[in-house]
């Protein structure tokens, strides 16, 4: 069988490598000059790993997914912190514990680290945004320091996130094309397409647009050895900005003793950023999900949508590669 993927990522990579390994033919076409989608990474001139699209940080509690992808990578342990710096510099704990609650009045936690988060990052005010979003980073009554407390496997890939998708790929039965973007007239030529494309944009938003959130970074070396208490910093003020990622900090990312590399993410709609799509919106009253069922229902019959654009969902590394893993094995049973 002739398979076509759209989208050289980790769900694309995924179901990829699981219809090679069943014995199939596999074609994946990325319209992005390299491998690993959103999660790409690279290591400068200073030699230290930049994540080209933000921070990527492996956290989950699923066992099976954790095993799969240790077949293509080594290990390297790691339990992400971040802090939050407050109007008079000082830094405060996220998620907030029990010090940060005494630190700025439990009162005044929501308008300090929830409200203009959300304004910022999701164009959205607080009462508007569906609470699961919130949610996800809860208020906690210990002194936990860790950003993911719950979860048994925290690490981070040894030689980083794109090394780790090219060898998924690694395989006598996939071709991968880079710089070459989907073509509807292919469909025809392939058995079944797994496509990650935007699900609006195949069907020519003939329903209208589904909106995305986006990031702009601005990435700096500055020439001391270490700028920041911990990997991430966010800020609470009302300005562009979000937050600011030391690379350094994590580990396998570089050891230049002389100069240190930050990112800073400054979110826009969409649109505003050449279209790069980052985040489905996920509002409260759920009008976007009923604008994404309408495209669903018209799925080509040898087509399945996957990855955070086709399913417009949010989802973060390890959800996308369960739900890569259900969908490719199900379609081969």
């Amino acid at each position: 069988m002739k398979y076509l993927v759209v989208g050289a990522g980790f769900s694309g990579a995924v179901i990829a490598r699981e219809l090679a390994e069943a014995g199939h033919t596999v074609r994946v076409v990325e319209a992005r000059n390299h491998v690993a989608g959103n999660a790409y990474d690279y290591v400068n001139e200073h030699g230290i790993r930049v994540h080209q699209y933000g921070p990527h940080l492996f956290h989950t509690n699923n066992k099976s997914v954790y095993d799969w992808l240790s077949k293509f990578t080594e290990w390297v342990p790691y339990q992400h912190k971040v802090k939050a710096q407050l109007e008079d510099g000082r830094f405060a704990t996220l998620p907030v514990n029990r010090e940060t609650k005494d630190m700025v009045g439990e009162e005044n936690v929501l308008d300090i680290f929830f409200r203009p988060y959300t304004k910022k990052m999701w164009g959205m005010e607080l009462d508007e945004l569906n609470p699961d979003i919130i949610n996800r980073v809860p208020i906690r009554d210990d002194d936990n320091e860790l950003y993911f407390p719950n979860d048994e496997y925290q690490a981070m890939p040894k030689d980083g996130y794109t090394a780790l998708v090219e060898n998924i790929l690694d395989h006598k039965n996939i071709q991968v094309m880079l710089e070459t973007s989907y073509d509807k007239d292919w469909n025809w030529m392939y058995d079944h397409v797994f496509n990650s494309m935007p699900i609006d944009q195949y069907f020519d938003f003939k329903h209208g647009n589904l909106p995305y959130r986006s990031i702009r970074f601005t990435t700096v070396t500055l020439p001391i050895p270490r700028a920041l208490p911990t990997t991430t910093v966010n800020f609470t003020h009302d300005g562009p900005q979000t937050r600011v990622t030391e690379w350094k900090n994590i580990p396998c990312h570089g050891d230049n003793k002389y100069s240190t590399t930050l990112t800073f993410e400054e979110p826009c709609d969409y649109v505003d950023n050449n279209f790069e799509r980052y985040y489905p919106v996920k509002d409260r009253d759920g009008k976007n999900r009923e604008l994404y069922e309408k495209y669903k229902n018209e799925q080509p019959e040898n087509m399945k949508f996957i990855g955070r654009c086709g399913l417009y969902a949010y989802l973060d590394m390890d959800m996308a590669i369960n739900s890569a893993l259900a969908t490719v094995r199900k379609f081969l049973v």
